[in-house]
């Protein structure tokens, strides 16, 4: 697999690529003073609360807050991998991209783009071998699929031979080798290679750019082998990463309502042709943390369908956990269990697209089912078992995103056990001890002034967020500098401030340092400098943060702000110094150094 992307290419990359240029690809922007406007694609609105500024290189919707560079609009709107959108800018700009690892990076891919040629010609001639197979198509015909849906999803079928696939795409050495590197050919006893599918009706798997990565075979009659045969592991097929469907759901619509996670092929399929564009299926897999990220990423609704036997509850369960640390506010999980012996493809056919919808009305939410999965077994009338449910559901809780949901699923586990129980407690020593000494502050500032503490305050996102009609020093610092990265140049290391014990100053003099060492970056640069980052949030609200005045006036203002830090670090020191003095005589030095802040004050 290709290494990591330089930063210095990605900073490159973002000030050759015109967002606006990007974006107009794909949605009409009006002009709108210095800045774009135009309705957001990413949620319904009726007036354009979509902003597109060409001199911060990003996008901001103050109707849903989505935000971002030029790279985050493709991951989200062309919903690709942060890879594959590098690659798309890069060649409008005739970049080519560096993966790190030096040397190995090219042979790397262009192995790849051979694993994608030869598994779209086995798609090929799947599909020819399925015109000349009347059982296969007669499969396919008795399950109602018609020829739209089966050409919408590449369907085919595997000649009941040994060397069908083999013969057809080339028999030299390097292409058995890519053949047997793709999955597609498998060694006998013997040692000879032969085609790994054989007399299956074929499902071609695609990733989210469209291209065929692996396969899913089913037998046409019952055998000694599997009923469902898929591609083993590849350097371009990872089973727990990849969703069959994913791609049709994109290409059906533009914004995806809701994806309804099943089980099986043909259930995906069926769904479609009857009007539900929106399914998937894992790849005889659990779902797991990548898929349930991948979801999320496409879709704030997921559905997922299960038999609503004993496996499939258990299967529905590792979904749960697999979901719970991914279910940031905005997100929703609901669970359809079916009836015995039934499964997607039958009940839509049964019941028709309107009768499908009206079990997804009545499906189970994530927390109704959650808290009826753990209390099962657990006598909730007893000490005991409240005490039980308690301890089965803490870490879980504790590990869902900080916000709404996180706190209502607190809130009924408190109604259901009537235990009150600390979040903190399920937190590591050392986050703990951190929650503890921010709560001691807080209590000292309740008392009274402020002792002073051994090392500054750590960042938090509130720092950089937080405001009171009256926007902070640090946070003013910190919205102009990633407003205009080239402040930085006026201002070298060290910076007296950085002692100051005040929320921000750690994040001001890293981004300092940022601005300083990338002379051409722009707002967009920082923000993806600092996607991965806890204090992303805070600081894409900053960067839309209406600023007034023209450059010259925020330059000055900026140059301030750092004044005023500087003033606030004296003063912090002369109040330390004065509280040791009352505490303990200070040395000489000390002395001297309290008279001279003193007068400095005072000057």
């Amino acid at each position: 697999m290709a290494g990591r992307i330089p930063d210095s290419f990605i900073d490159d990359l973002l000030a050759r690529v015109d967002i606006v240029d990007v974006i107009q690809e794909r949605i009409p922007l009006k002009k709108a003073g210095r800045e774009y406007s135009a309705r957001c694609p990413f949620h319904d609105e009726r007036s354009p609360s979509f902003t597109v500024s060409p001199n911060k290189q990003f996008y901001h919707c103050f109707g849903c807050g989505a935000h971002g560079s030029a790279i985050k609009f493709l991951m989200d709107y062309d919903r690709i991998e942060f890879p594959d959108a590098i690659e798309e800018l890069a060649g409008r700009v005739g970049l080519k991209v560096p993966y790190e690892g030096g040397r190995q990076a090219a042979p790397v891919q262009a192995d790849t783009a051979d694993l994608y040629t030869v598994l779209d010609q086995a798609a090929r001639y799947f599909q020819h071998a399925l015109n000349d197979s009347p059982t296969a198509r007669a499969y396919f015909d008795g399950r109602g699929l018609d020829p739209a849906t089966q050409n919408a999803f590449g369907l085919g079928y595997a000649p009941d031979t040994y060397e069908g696939l083999r013969n057809a795409l080339g028999n030299t050495p390097q292409r058995i080798a890519l053949l047997e590197k793709a999955g597609m050919l498998i060694r006998g006893e013997r040692g000879s290679p032969y085609d790994r599918f054989r007399d299956r009706v074929m499902f071609p798997i695609q990733d989210r750019r469209g291209r065929v990565i692996a396969f899913g075979g089913r037998v046409l009659e019952k055998s000694d082998g599997p009923k469902y045969l898929n591609s083993p592991e590849t350097p371009l097929f990872h089973k727990g990463r990849e969703l069959f469907g994913l791609w049709q759901v994109r290409q059906s619509q533009q914004k995806i309502s809701r994806i309804l996670v099943v089980e099986g092929y043909m259930d995906v399929i069926a769904l479609h042709q009857h009007g539900l564009p929106q399914a998937v299926a894992t790849l005889g897999t659990a779902t797991t943390r990548e898929h349930a990220e991948i979801l999320f990423r496409n879709c704030a609704d997921v559905y997922f369908c299960f038999d609503g036997d004993r496996a499939g509850r258990q299967a529905a369960w590792r979904a749960v956990e697999s979901v719970l640390p991914r279910m940031r506010d905005g997100r929703q999980a609901h669970f359809l269990f079916l009836p015995d012996g039934e499964d997607p493809d039958s009940l839509v056919r049964q019941e028709g697209h309107s009768g499908f919808e009206q079990r997804l009305l009545a499906a189970t939410s994530l927390s109704e089912f959650f808290f009826a999965h753990q209390e099962a077994g657990t006598d909730l009338r007893t000490a005991d078992g409240r005490a039980r449910l308690a301890e089965r559901c803490k870490e879980l809780i504790a590990g869902i995103p900080e916000g709404a949901f996180r706190d209502r699923m607190q809130e009924i586990l408190t109604d259901k056990t009537a235990i009150r129980w600390s979040l903190a407690a399920s937190l590591s020593p050392q986050m703990r001890e951190g929650v503890e000494e921010m709560l001691e502050e807080r209590v000292a500032q309740l008392r009274g002034p402020v002792a002073p503490t051994a090392s500054p305050a750590p960042l938090t996102r509130n720092a950089a967020t937080a405001g009171d009609g009256q926007r902070s020093v640090v946070r003013q610092a910190v919205a102009l500098l990633l407003q205009n990265p080239s402040f930085a140049e006026n201002f070298q290391p060290p910076y007296t401030f950085v002692a100051l014990r005040k929320p921000g100053i750690a994040l001001l003099v890293e981004l300092l340092g940022v601005c300083r060492a990338r002379p051409n970056a722009n707002s967009a640069t920082l923000l993806e400098h600092y996607r991965d980052r806890e204090e992303a949030a805070a600081l894409r609200k900053l960067a839309v943060l209406d600023l007034h005045g023209d450059a010259k006036t925020m330059r000055q203002e900026f140059t301030d702000s750092l004044r005023r830090l500087e003033l606030q670090t004296m003063q912090q020191r002369i109040d330390d110094l004065v509280v040791r003095q009352g505490e303990a005589s200070l040395d000489d030095a000390e002395k001297a150094e309290l008279r001279s802040l003193l007068l400095a004050k005072r000057g």
